[in-house]
């Protein structure tokens, strides 16, 4: 037998490995000098008896130990494997509940900027023919403004004693004012349409993204929606978790798009705008009736007709006169070579005579007096027949051109 030194075996720990605890490295017996060196290899390298009963009673021990705690792993396991599918399900339908009402929501506010969208398309669409109204109205009011102001051109024209301010000027006078203030209003109405038109537009767009947003969202919630745990397409997405957005700032935020949107049509309604070009329309055209109300009801053409036949009357007057002085100086200038007269008739006929040449004196000054009243009539006539000219023929007619009540109301 060899005489080589045997060490006792090592103790093998396997609940240690199971557990993952590392393994101490065992004492080193440093074996003793024995008295009797002949025996010393036979005896130092065997267990007794009851340490290998020892050492087998608790490796039995042990595989019963670890055989009841993977019992009670495995009684744990498979109550959290069940209490977890439990929570998953239940997870699962509680987040299709929410899924579904955040689909009914998105369905609801997608709706409402819909119905907003529309209603400020329509409310644009409104204001662009007003705004077409007003230019055009703007426009028509040009021809009265030019025929007001041609009409007080064309009488400062007028002659002599008929350049006064009368009532068709003070007329014509508020037209002018009138179309000023009238074309002020329109150009000020013009400038807020187009403003609100503007800010109608920057609604509609703001609540046109906001819209794709929620068409969008409802579109993804909808396809996910339709996810179950045996569709194939799922996948993990570790990061999803921090991009989920806040309800009640995602709510708020479509909230005042619409409280915009709804401020932008109440400011359409407001300009009633309509009403404005009744109005004006209506204050043009009263204006108008009585500008040609002043020009028809003064009396002209009633004074050149009463000074005409005055003319005519003084003229058949001094027609009426020529004839007696004719025959008067007649008689005078044949009347003494006549052998019948007597001396009373000479004496009558020198009292006639001078009675004649008085009276003929009277006529010629008479005459002389109506030829200058001619002469001025004749003047007065001129100028009458002038205003009269400017009055009918420049005035009235261009008045004829007056606007029609579509016009002015942008038609």
């Amino acid at each position: 037998m060899s005489s080589e030194v045997l060490v006792p075996r090592p103790h093998y720990d396997s609940r240690a490995v199971a557990l993952g605890v590392p393994e101490k490295d065992p004492p080193v017996e440093i074996p003793q000098p024995s008295s009797g060196s002949a025996t010393a290899g036979y005896r130092s390298a065997k267990y007794t008896p009851a340490e290998w009963f020892s050492n087998y009673h608790t490796i039995l021990q042990q595989a019963g130990t670890d055989r009841y705690q993977a019992r009670s792993i495995q009684r744990e396991s498979k109550t959290l494997s069940q209490d977890t599918e439990a929570a998953t399900l239940q997870t699962q339908a509680e987040g299709t509940r929410l899924l579904g009402e955040r689909l009914q929501e998105i369905h609801y506010w997608k709706s409402e900027l819909q119905r907003h969208i529309d209603q400020l398309l329509a409310d644009t669409e409104s204001l662009l023919g007003l705004k077409r109204r007003l230019e055009k109205a703007l426009d028509a009011t040009e021809t009265p403004y030019a025929i007001a102001t041609d009409n007080l051109n064309c009488r400062t024209r007028r002659l002599g004693p008929d350049l006064v301010k009368d009532s068709v000027e003070e007329e014509l006078l508020k037209e002018v004012d009138l179309i000023r203030s009238v074309q002020a209003l329109l150009k000020r109405t013009t400038a807020q349409v187009v403003t609100q038109i503007k800010l109608n537009r920057e609604s509609k767009q703001t609540l046109e993204l906001d819209w794709s947003d929620k068409y969008q969202a409802y579109n993804f919630d909808d396809h996910c929606g339709r996810y179950s745990n045996m569709s194939p397409d799922t996948q993990r997405h570790p990061s999803s978790a921090a991009m989920v957005c806040n309800p009640t700032s995602w709510t708020k935020f479509t909230q005042d798009n619409l409280s915009k949107a709804l401020q932008e049509e109440t400011g359409h309604h407001s300009l009633r705008s309509e009403h404005m070009l009744q109005d004006t329309t209506e204050d043009l055209r009263v204006q108008c009736s009585r500008v040609d109300r002043a020009s028809v009801g003064r009396l002209v053409l009633e004074q050149i007709g009463t000074q005409e036949r005055n003319v005519v009357a003084l003229q058949q007057a001094i027609h009426n006169k020529e004839a007696p002085l004719r025959v008067a100086q007649s008689d005078f200038t044949f009347a003494p070579s006549d052998p019948t007269w007597s001396s009373g008739e000479v004496r009558q006929i020198d009292a006639t005579l001078a009675s004649l040449h008085q009276q003929l004196s009277e006529a010629r000054g008479s005459l002389s007096h109506l030829e200058e009243s001619r002469m001025t009539l004749e003047k007065d006539i001129n100028c009458k027949t002038h205003s009269l000219l400017i009055e009918r023929d420049k005035c009235m007619t261009h008045r004829k051109r007056y606007p029609t009540i579509s016009m002015l109301s942008g038609y």
